[in-house]
């Protein structure tokens, strides 16, 4: 795309869309489709095509709200580092690394600028880690400069509290204008000088922690938290700003957090996306209690993919949705984790690493002995309703951590990774039973060995969000 167009070919491209989004959406597709010439957004193509031909489809409804709902600039933003950036220009490269390094490449980069947290969240790892460890401003540049070098342009925040750095977070935005910021960040830091800060930069977009409604949301975050997300909520809406919601669900607030009512509420704040995760009974304080059952993890299955039908926002499952992305993401194949002490991990949710961002680069971390693992090993499970190699496939985790010899990486007593897999044994024995009705029923058979050899299949798509 960079050696095709030129950025005054993309600005007017640009200017063309925004001077009248309805009648001219239809005729972009148009440049859209004579520019991937080798079909590789195809699917992705015919969908949005099918989506702006209904004007009374939901979707239609939800992209045209981004010209009532979002300030030009962030709007702006969104389709520059987003959509062109990251999911067409930085595709390339990372396919062409792929290949040529037979590793993993990620699409999406996370990364914890601090341990520290304003708050003491139940069941949280990171509760008691206080401010131990930062990535210093030039490790996190440092990250950004090798990822784009690959072909990430889209780099994800957590901790911690990420904006514990709210400047350094602003001054990585301020530098790298052409990538996109999410936050998962538990909103209570968020005021009318950072909202100006956001408005400012333009890229940078939270994704506000919330457990549901008042009660749910303080019994885990501590009372007030509620009211302190609803007032970051308010600005960031009254302001233009895009922002959505992180939702954990727990054995106590999946009803709560999968309702209708939570959903329209979110809507209503002025949430454009939800991301979805469930309890993990990562930490020493971990609370395995909190592990929702099967009946509710099949509730969210079914709750998500009907609202995706019905409701203007944009939904993604970290677990459910892994039958749209071949199964587990982890481990490079779209995203990995680096801590704020620089270890460089599978996943956030897997506290494991053999590489450190100090003392290796990025691109030599994937090509590491438990990177490569993953690599090797993905998707696994056949069934990609169980894609996790811990919280779906006990033993998988644990038998990459021997072989590629990573340790633990956790701040304050490290796990051993048996001893982690077997608090998830009894959730995954159970889930295997749902997941394996659920599976069959989307693929509209009786389970058959046919169709055990075709989810076997490895799926190299882009992330169902682009």
């Amino acid at each position: 795309m960079n050696k095709k167009v030129s950025a005054a070919g993309l600005r007017m491209a640009y200017a063309y869309l925004d001077s009248n989004p309805g009648k001219n959406i239809p005729k972009l597709m148009k440049w859209v489709d004579k520019f991937d010439t080798n079909d590789v957004f195809l699917s992705q193509r015919n969908a949005v095509r099918e989506v702006i031909e209904d004007k009374e489809n939901v979707w239609y409804k939800y992209i045209m709200s981004m010209w009532g709902d979002l300030d030009a600039g962030v709007r702006k933003s969104v389709f520059n580092n987003f959509f062109l950036n990251s999911s067409l220009i930085g595709w390339d490269r990372e396919e062409e690394l792929r290949k040529r390094y037979d590793c993993n490449v990620p699409w999406a980069i996370l990364f914890d600028p601090t341990s520290a947290c304003n708050l003491k969240c139940t069941g949280c790892w990171a509760a008691d880690y206080g401010n131990k460890l930062n990535l210093s401003y030039e490790t996190m540049d440092s990250i950004i400069e090798q990822g784009k070098d690959m072909g990430v342009y889209l780099y994800v925040l957590s901790g911690g509290e990420p904006l514990v750095r709210k400047g350094d977070v602003i001054r990585l935005c301020e530098k790298h204008s052409d990538c996109s910021f999410v936050a998962f960040t538990n909103g209570t830091l968020i005021d009318e000088k950072f909202a100006d800060d956001m408005l400012r930069v333009k890229n940078f977009y939270p994704a506000i922690s919330v457990e549901g409604f008042e009660e749910e949301t303080d019994f885990r975050r501590g009372k007030g938290t509620y009211q302190a997300v609803v007032r970051a909520m308010e600005i960031l809406k009254r302001k233009k700003l895009l922002f959505g919601a992180s939702c954990c669900y727990t054995s106590k607030n999946t009803e709560t957090i999968g309702s209708e009512a939570y959903i329209d509420d979110l809507i209503a704040k002025g949430a454009k996306f939800v991301w979805f995760f469930t309890y993990m009974p990562i930490g020493v304080d971990a609370v395995p209690e909190l592990m929702v059952s099967a009946e509710q993890r099949e509730y969210m299955y079914r709750q998500v993919r009907g609202f995706r039908q019905t409701k203007p926002i944009f939904m993604l499952d970290f677990w459910n949705d892994g039958e749209f992305v071949g199964g587990c993401i982890a481990g490079g194949r779209r995203y990995l984790h680096i801590n704020a002490g620089g270890d460089i991990e599978p996943c956030a949710f897997i506290h494991y690493a053999d590489c450190n961002i100090h003392n290796m680069t990025l691109l030599e971390a994937l090509q590491s002995p438990l990177f490569m693992q993953y690599h090797k090993n993905q998707p696994f499970n056949e069934n990609m309703l169980r894609p996790c190699p811990l919280l779906d496939n006990p033993g998988r985790l644990s038998n990459m951590v021997d072989l590629s010899g990573a340790k633990s990486t956790d701040f304050v007593c490290p796990e051993d990774a048996h001893e982690l897999s077997a608090k998830c044994e009894n959730a995954a024995e159970r889930w295997a039973v749902t997941a394996d009705r659920l599976w069959r029923e989307s693929k509209g058979c009786d389970g058959c060995s046919a169709c055990r050899k075709d989810t076997g299949e490895k799926k190299e798509s882009m992330p169902s969000a682009v």
